[in-house]
């Protein structure tokens, strides 16, 4: 778990009057698969459609304790993050994955230490037509996520923030 994780119920209690546009909640439609329950880190941004070649190779970088977001428009039809991906992402140190689509082998994943959200499982993997988008603002659930923002994750949900509250 990381250290300097702050419960996001505490939060929400902190920045509930927030009128900035600068502190957001994503929905409550993530289920937990990695074997880290809570994490937080400086997001990095990925859109991506059916296709993980860009989270794969992010994935297999350094994480530096960092959270990758994807974008993957909400599909159900393909997984864009599997357990061999997790096990690159524990390994290379990233502190989460936040797929805004499906991922698959479960079982490796909880095996993970890794934070890993997602919406559901879905065993078909990918096809390879078009690498992601790298480095820009994407929707996720309909809520903004810039490159550099901040992200938390617990059992309460998943906050983001413009920075890190001091």
């Amino acid at each position: 778990m990381t250290t300097d994780l702050i419960p996001t119920c505490d939060l929400c209690d902190r920045f509930k009057g927030d009128t900035s546009g600068d502190f957001r909640v994503l929905p409550p439609v993530f289920r937990e698969f990695g074997g880290r329950a809570a994490f937080s880190g400086t997001a990095v941004t990925v859109k991506c459609f059916e296709d993980n070649t860009s989270v794969k190779a992010l994935l297999e970088g350094p994480g530096e304790g960092r959270v990758l977001v994807v974008d993957g428009a909400g599909s159900l039809r393909r997984a864009l993050v599997g357990g061999n991906i997790g096990a690159a992402a524990a390994r290379n140190g990233w502190a989460g994955v936040i797929v805004d689509g499906c991922v698959r082998d479960v079982a490796e994943l909880a095996a993970c230490d890794v934070g890993i959200r997602a919406l559901a499982p879905m065993p078909l993997p990918t096809e390879r037509r078009q690498p992601g988008l790298l480095d820009q603002p994407v929707q996720i659930q309909g809520v903004t996520v810039r490159p550099g923002d901040w992200i938390c994750a617990d059992a309460d949900g998943i906050v983001v923030m413009g920075a890190r509250p001091a």
